[in-house]
């Protein structure tokens, strides 16, 4: 009997601590993904220098953009495989699995083909030049040789939520981030290889966090999934690619934006800026990854309940997610203000003048995490609905339109400040918009009332 209280499975009635023990392995799981990638900025930044660590924060945003597919097709598959499941389509849900992972690691190829052919051209035309250039190009080459298993990595994050074992995704994410921690240590610290030895430490525990899950999935497992035969399905890969579109818009939005703050901070402040900047993007990644956590947690219940026609849940699940993330909002934000100079310290410690910037920038950008939850909650939970299109309007306009608004008018007036609030400015516009798909949708899919 105690073996089964501890199981939660999608078909449960969820209250708000069978809701939290859900999908805590997926907050911890994306959190501590976030923690291991803030490693090489701090590595970078002690133990070569200011300038490869602003290369490394200059040339980050687009390898994101080519690993970020993993979580359109990881984000996009659950939510379809979580509503062929709601439906009893076991078989199905496993085919769907299967033909989504194929086809992740075969765009992972190619897209690493085509990040080695045009890497120098774009950290050319954003402005890199001299030893700042080729600090990047290093960094990037090396990068992108794992990015078949970043995708996988990233798209397994979500599927293992869907196969009701986020707890073992949970486990796959510390292998990876202990070897990305050790590697770094030994690679940066004790070898002293440099930018290589840090790009090196992140590409190999790439392949173990991409690797695992596909040997797990390979063979009989406990799970509700398993890779097996499968044939191509244009029509399922385009709803899936629909489903995921806003993640996807999201991830390659969030990417662009940040090259654009890159060109305006090295317009205003050069180096030190991007620098400054890259500290935030760290740690707002660690910030933000509770939000993306929840999120990616509790898509397949409500995927899974909407497939099932459990309105009443999915209701219920709506109101206390709005709750839980407007109390994580409060706790972010607190957290950003107590620890924007210790933090700052850790990376940019060494040198005065970028420690006075990134600490100023650091409690004006805290202000975003009251708000930024609650629309990625919002797109992921159309996402989860399988409305792909509702989903990536908040997510289009959220990470690309207001941010670029934002980013280049804001500075006009309050100059290296105006680029600070930009991103707090956007999360609130981004805020009004999800609230009113929220209250325009609720008839359509039956959740009722916000207020539950």
């Amino acid at each position: 009997m105690k073996k089964e209280k501890e199981i939660v499975k999608l078909s449960d009635h969820f209250t708000y601590g069978r809701l939290l023990r859900f999908t805590y392995p997926s907050i911890v799981m994306l959190v501590f993904t976030s923690i291991y990638g803030v490693v090489d900025g701090f590595f970078v930044s002690n133990f070569t220098g200011k300038t490869p660590f602003a290369a490394v924060n200059f040339i980050y945003p687009f390898l994101m953009m080519l690993g970020c597919i993993g979580f359109m097709f990881g984000t996009g598959g659950a939510a379809l495989i979580s509503l062929t499941m709601g439906v009893g389509r076991r078989e199905r849900a496993n085919e769907l699995f299967s033909l989504i992972v194929y086809v992740s690691a075969a765009c992972g190829v190619v897209l690493a083909v085509f990040g080695f052919l045009f890497l120098r051209p774009i950290a050319s035309l954003m402005g890199a030049e001299g030893a700042f250039l080729e600090n990047s190009i290093v960094y990037g080459r090396i990068i992108l040789m794992a990015i078949p298993f970043f995708i996988l990595q990233y798209e397994f994050q979500c599927l293992f939520a869907a196969a009701e074992k986020p707890k073992l995704g949970l486990y796959v994410t510390i292998a990876a981030g202990v070897t990305n921690i050790v590697l770094d240590a030994l690679f940066v610290a004790l070898f002293q290889w440099g930018l290589e030895g840090a790009a090196a430490a992140t590409a190999l525990s790439q392949f173990v966090g991409g690797t695992i899950p596909l040997i797990y999935f390979g063979r009989k497992n406990s799970s509700l999934l398993r890779l097996t035969k499968c044939t191509m399905d244009v029509r399922a890969l385009l709803k899936v690619c629909a489903n995921g579109s806003s993640e996807l818009a999201s991830n390659i939005s969030m990417s662009l934006v940040n090259m654009l703050y890159n060109v305006q901070l090295m317009k205003y402040v050069g180096e030190e800026g991007v620098a400054a900047y890259g500290v935030l993007m760290y740690v707002c990644l660690i910030f933000q990854a509770v939000f993306l956590g929840y999120s990616v947690g509790s898509a397949p219940i409500t995927g899974y309940h909407y497939g099932a026609g459990n309105y009443g849940e999915l209701r219920g699940l709506l109101h206390k997610s709005m709750n839980l993330i407007g109390i994580f909002s409060v706790m972010m934000f607190a957290a950003g203000e107590i620890l924007a100079a210790p933090l700052s310290k850790l990376f940019v410690g060494y040198d005065d003048g970028m420690l006075q910037i990134t600490v100023r920038a650091f409690c004006i950008f805290s202000v975003s995490f009251l708000l930024s939850g609650f629309s990625i909650f919002g797109s992921s939970f159309f996402t989860a609905l399988n409305d792909g299109m509702t989903s990536a309007l908040i997510s289009f306009m959220r990470t690309f339109l207001f941010q670029c608004l934002a980013i280049f008018v804001l500075p006009v007036f309050w100059g290296l400040d105006g680029i600070w609030v930009s991103t707090a400015a956007a999360e609130a516009m981004a805020v009004i918009v999800t609230g009113m798909f929220l209250f325009g949708k609720r008839k359509k899919y039956q959740y009722g009332k916000l207020t539950g």
